[in-house]
């Protein structure tokens, strides 16, 4: 009896590692709890580590504190600081897709201290009162033109003992931020993201 062939060999086809889509709120009320991250091109979250360090460097409470995420995206910057007391927290996100899943997140962790908005995030801090928020969040798409846009119209609304933090894909020095009435105070690298926490000028020498 005629034998078949032998099959041709084939190398075996290695599992593609499986994506994470979700992030978990690090610290406070809402510890541990997921946030999903839809998949979008350009939806970078913030990475833990840098989450972890940032809420280091502004402190664990928060209570009392006016907080602004100008570009929200997966909003764990923003559910973040609802997590640790912030009085008031504003998710502002132009992809309504985004804004509704921001919008199921609140419902889901119960949250009623933050406003989610569909808007452009440069435009939402220039309606921003001067000097009315205590902290506010920058992270804009990397391949985008809005972070000189977004940090001078965040100089004019960050109140005197406040902060803006800063995500980009270059690091800022006190020089490009000095038209912003900022400068650096903390900074941090990790991978391709370059971290500032920015405060006023002249407010604390590093």
């Amino acid at each position: 009896m005629k034998k078949d062939p032998p099959a041709p060999y084939r190398k075996p086809v290695r599992p593609r590692a499986v994506q994470s889509h979700e992030v978990r709120i690090i610290g406070g009320l809402f510890k541990r709890s997921k946030l999903p991250v839809a998949d979008k091109p350009g939806l970078r979250p913030t990475p833990d580590r840098v989450r972890e360090t940032l809420f280091n460097w502004l402190g664990q409470d928060l209570s009392g504190w006016r907080c602004l995420d100008a570009f929200a995206g997966t909003g764990a910057l923003g559910f973040e600081s609802v997590s640790r007391g912030a009085k008031e927290v504003r998710l502002v996100e132009n992809d309504a897709a985004l804004v509704d899943q921001l919008k199921r997140t609140a419902s889901h962790l119960k949250i009623d201290t933050v406003h989610i908005e569909r808007a452009d995030g440069v435009s939402a801090l220039k309606r921003a009162s001067p000097n009315s928020l205590d902290a506010i969040f920058l992270d804009p798409p990397f391949d985008s033109d809005l972070f000189e846009a977004a940090v001078l119209a965040a100089g004019q609304a960050v109140t005197d003992s406040g902060f803006v933090y800063l995500e980009a894909p270059t690091r800022w020095t006190d020089e490009q931020l000095q038209t912003a009435g900022l400068q650096v105070y903390r900074y941090l690298k990790a991978g391709a993201v370059h971290a500032h926490l920015l405060r006023r000028s002249g407010v604390i020498a590093l």
